[in-house]
């Protein structure tokens, strides 16, 4: 399988991506810079986390135009496997390839801590590895993380399964404590219709080896390969 990480200006997350998908799963991994116009026959692409035109207007405002999302847009509308996390999540919905927002966090304040997340799909390339209900441990970085979106088409995530990652207490239930940035019903993570597309704002890629102390997050990476 060859898989390509995006890389923005600002992106700071696209080195620690690339070397899970290649040092870990020994996947055949390249970058893909913001500018090209070719996949390079990539199976699956990731949007790293960071900081992509230094977050300038809004967060994945800039990095949407960008001539490399044209083609991501078209590989996904193919149903293509595109794992978007943190400033990723935030191009993605940017590029309204999923619904809703990312908005300030309620605090006002950039947020850097360890968090739990239920799973709550696994119908996705990205979960389908993981039972439902299952919880993993991974970190969070982000100023703007907070998820919204209106009431329908929240009613719309919920009935259609589209809710993937939700924050959660150590006793696996939604709480405001547990809720890092206000992120409406605790989502951490949500996919498109077709289900090929995920975002989360948690990052998987730093609890993927042994070193770090924890692989919980390798999962989802590994989930890909079937």
């Amino acid at each position: 399988m060859k898989v390509g990480v995006v890389v923005f200006p600002g992106s700071n997350c696209d080195h620690d991506l690339y070397h899970v998908l290649k040092e870990g799963l020994h996947l055949d991994t390249i970058f893909l810079w913001h500018k090209e116009h070719d996949l390079q026959g990539c199976d699956a692409v990731f949007l790293p986390g960071g900081f992509s035109y230094g977050d300038y207007l809004r967060c994945g405002a800039i990095a949407r135009f960008s001539p490399i999302m044209k083609e991501v847009e078209q590989f996904a509308k193919k149903g293509g496997p595109v794992l978007g996390i943190c400033n990723g999540f935030q191009i993605l919905t940017e590029s309204h390839l999923l619904p809703g927002v990312l908005l300030r966090n309620n605090s006002l304040q950039f947020v850097c801590k360890n968090t739990s997340i239920r799973v709550e799909s696994n119908q996705t390339p990205f979960t389908k590895k993981i039972s439902p209900s299952h919880i993993l441990s991974m970190p969070v970085a982000h100023g703007d993380g907070n998820y919204f979106i209106e009431e329908e088409g929240l009613k719309r995530l919920e009935g259609e399964g589209q809710v993937v990652f939700r924050y959660v207490d150590s006793s696996g239930k939604p709480s405001e404590a547990a809720n890092p940035n206000g992120s409406v019903k605790n989502i951490a993570g949500i996919c498109n219709a077709a289900k090929n597309v995920v975002g989360l704002m948690p990052h998987p890629e730093r609890t993927s080896e042994g070193l770090l102390g924890t692989v919980e997050g390798k999962i989802i990476f590994e989930s890909l390969l079937g």
